[in-house]
């Protein structure tokens, strides 16, 4: 480009016409463009219990590692995470599967309610057997979260991957920590959305899914296990964690779900070296400094390169 000028400096002396041409390089260096890599901030959330299940609090940002597709990253966020907004959707299987008083279940799910929705937070309620049914949308009022779940109607099917999809795409849209409560068997019958589909929905959304396992008949020969499975793998993978219903009773359940969420680290980074071309990024997090059984560390398995990276 300097050469170009050059030239066209001599011509424009020779033309008699400098003071006109004397613009030229300003307009050309105007258009100059300047390329920005435009790295977004990753954020997992983690959970640590210690070889007992007892949640692990006090770590600092020191204790953790965090490598990205086998690449070590450089923590630059670090809090701990009970002060942060939560977006949390209450899913509940009403369908015929699932044979719990349904006056149970919703007092349950009330008493949970007034336990961890805080003025910062927004819990929406779902429905679902043979379709999806929002009771509740996104509110901190207490009220009308009773109300919601006051209207509980059993159905025969069960469209399980359906309410996580629409769930997980519901709480993409909000900012801070997704969650998604699920209350199940896993017994998925709708067969409109598939397990593939749903955890998709879960990652790319950024939403922690809970699952709450209901099983009404744990020695039945017709026990769905591979359901149960499903909803286990669907937390691990979400950075969540699963419970059985029939360890404790539903309350319990949402007891540890509520103490699980109240205790969790939030671990920011901006990527560095990703592998061009991959739509699927790993996370690992791990504590070096521990032998490998002292800790059980819980995050999400990745995130998408094409779906925002902001707060769960």
């Amino acid at each position: 480009m300097r050469a170009r000028v050059t030239g066209l400096r001599g011509l424009c002396a020779a033309a008699g016409v400098c003071a006109m041409l004397a613009a030229v390089p300003i307009a050309m260096r105007a258009q100059e463009t300047t390329f920005h890599v435009d790295v977004k901030l990753v954020n997992i959330f983690v959970n640590v219990t210690d070889k007992n299940g007892t949640i692990v609090g006090g770590l600092t940002k020191e204790d953790f590692q965090v490598q990205e597709d086998g690449r070590l990253q450089q923590i630059a966020l670090f809090e701990r995470q009970s002060e942060v907004p939560l977006n949390l959707t209450l899913a509940i299987d009403t369908s015929g599967s699932v044979r719990k008083d349904l006056d149970e279940e919703a007092s349950a799910a009330r008493k949970f309610a007034h336990d961890i929705v805080r003025t910062q937070d927004q819990m929406s309620v779902l429905e679902f057997a043979t379709d999806v049914t929002e009771l509740t949308p996104f509110t901190n009022n207490l009220s009308q979260i009773d109300h919601g779940l006051s209207g509980l109607r059993s159905d025969f099917a069960t469209a399980l991957y359906d309410a996580i999809r629409l769930g997980s795409e519901g709480l993409g849209k909000r900012h801070g920590r997704k969650v998604l409560v699920l209350v199940s068997d896993g017994d998925d019958t709708a067969k409109s959305s598939t397990y593939a589909q749903a955890l998709e929905a879960a990652l790319r959304n950024e939403v922690m899914i809970y699952s709450l396992i209901d099983v009404p008949i744990e020695a039945s020969a017709g026990r769905d296990t591979g359901g149960e499975h499903a909803l286990i793998t669907l937390a691990e993978q979400t950075g969540g964690k699963h419970f059985y219903v029939s360890e404790g009773g539903l309350d319990k359940a949402f007891a540890r779900v509520s103490d699980d969420l109240r205790t969790q680290y939030l671990i920011g980074y901006y990527p560095q070296h990703q592998m061009p071309g991959t739509e699927f990024h790993r996370v690992v997090v791990t504590i070096p400094r521990a032998a490998a059984d002292e800790f059980n560390v819980r995050n999400k398995a990745g995130y998408y390169a094409n779906s925002p990276a902001k707060s769960n």
